[in-house]
């Protein structure tokens, strides 16, 4: 999948080297086989669409859009849920999802006072679709980080056709990450967050279902990468010293799949989520909007339907426990991928926040046994 961006000169030795993801690295997290992109797109119909801003030294920002299908989400719903791991954020629309169950438009993600732009656009975009003419209600769902200290979150440089032009260009296939997107300007664990993603595909007796995650990450705690004490190795985690810019922040999480999942058992999945995050070492802190979104491609809901009753087919409770590992699985490799794509930027006030040091941490991954080449 291509990103759009709007690159300043001077930034661009820094920010389009290719890097390796983290299982391209060695780093092999859990049991479960990834899908062909190892990405959220991994689930088929699953688009997403970014635009990345980087002008200057102030400015680092974007939005990222995930499109649940190809066709129209209004009157072709998806079921849906949202856990709050920590509530400290704003996430436009999740009372609705709360309430019935279901998700009516993309997800845009973006910075945290570029909520307001990013709400009105898609609900342009959504009142624009072919079938919407009538349309007198949407429930427009936005969530975001806050990426103030590298990014001049004030100057709010978001604009609504930037957003509509994330959701025009949205497509299957290669998900970029790090400092693209919505994760321009974020930072995790005291390093360089952004966007990160991975998917875990269940064997065919286990359902053979697709799970697709995306992250934003923008949080903090120990950080730990396999069960590696990493933080603590290299000296860097939250609370450390008095002037700590890791503590704090937020982490998006979106959670996709094709499993045959009622709103019930996606709020379910949804809470694994968290636990995946957990074992990063992130610890919802008090200042954290901590949130997940997860969705079901299948069983559509229609926004009219001809009839009172609608016929569905459901996963049972006692078969979604594979699910559940998957999704702690991509969870954690997405955070991980975040980390590991991200680079090294100057932003806002002369903040420098440093790119994960790689080679520290592939030197400590084998020290721990952890590194499978």
């Amino acid at each position: 999948m291509k990103s759009f961006a709007l690159l300043a000169l001077t930034l661009l030795p820094t920010l389009i080297f290719a890097q390796q993801r983290a299982r391209e690295s060695g780093i092999v997290i859990g049991v479960l086989p990834t899908g062909n992109l190892n990405a959220i797109t991994d689930v088929v119909g699953l688009k997403v669409g970014q635009i990345t801003i980087h002008e200057g030294r102030d400015i680092h920002t974007g939005v990222t859009a995930i499109l649940p299908h190809e066709g129209n989400v209004f009157q072709h719903k998806v079921p849906a849920a949202v856990y709050v791991g920590n509530g400290f954020g704003k996430l436009v629309g999740s009372t609705q999802i709360e309430e019935l169950g279901n998700l009516e438009t993309p997800i845009i993600l973006t910075n945290t006072l570029n909520v307001p732009t990013a709400s009105e656009a898609l609900i342009d975009w959504t009142l624009g679709q072919k079938g919407n003419e009538t349309v007198r209600s949407v429930n427009p769902v936005v969530g975001e980080t806050n990426d103030g200290y590298l990014n001049n979150i004030r100057g709010r440089h978001v604009s609504k056709q930037q957003i509509l032009n994330a959701l025009a260009q949205a497509e299957g296939g290669k998900v970029d990450e790090g400092n693209v997107g919505a994760g321009s300007g974020t930072v995790s664990f005291g390093y360089k967050g952004g966007i990160g993603t991975s998917s875990r595909v269940l064997p065919g007796n286990l359902g053979g279902y697709t799970i697709g995650v995306l992250v934003q990450t923008n949080f903090g705690g120990v950080l730990q990468i396999d069960g590696v004490p990493i933080g603590q190795e290299l000296g860097n985690y939250a609370f450390k010293s008095v002037l700590d810019k890791s503590k704090d922040g937020s982490c998006m999480i979106v959670v996709a799949t094709d499993a045959p999942l009622d709103a019930r058992n996606l709020k379910r999945l949804a809470k694994r989520a968290m636990l995946g995050l957990a074992k990063t070492g992130g610890i919802a802190s008090n200042g954290s909007g901590d949130y997940v979104i997860a969705f079901s491609t299948v069983n559509r809901v229609l926004h009219e339907s001809p009839q009172s009753t609608a016929p569905a087919t459901f996963l049972h409770n006692d078969f979604v426990s594979p699910l559940f590992m998957a999704v702690i699985e991509a969870t954690e490799e997405a955070i991980i991928n975040s980390l590991f794509m991200a680079k090294t930027l100057e932003g806002a006030d002369g903040h420098v926040v440093e790119a994960l040091p790689r080679e520290k941490v592939l030197s400590l991954m084998k020290k721990y046994g952890r590194l499978k080449k």
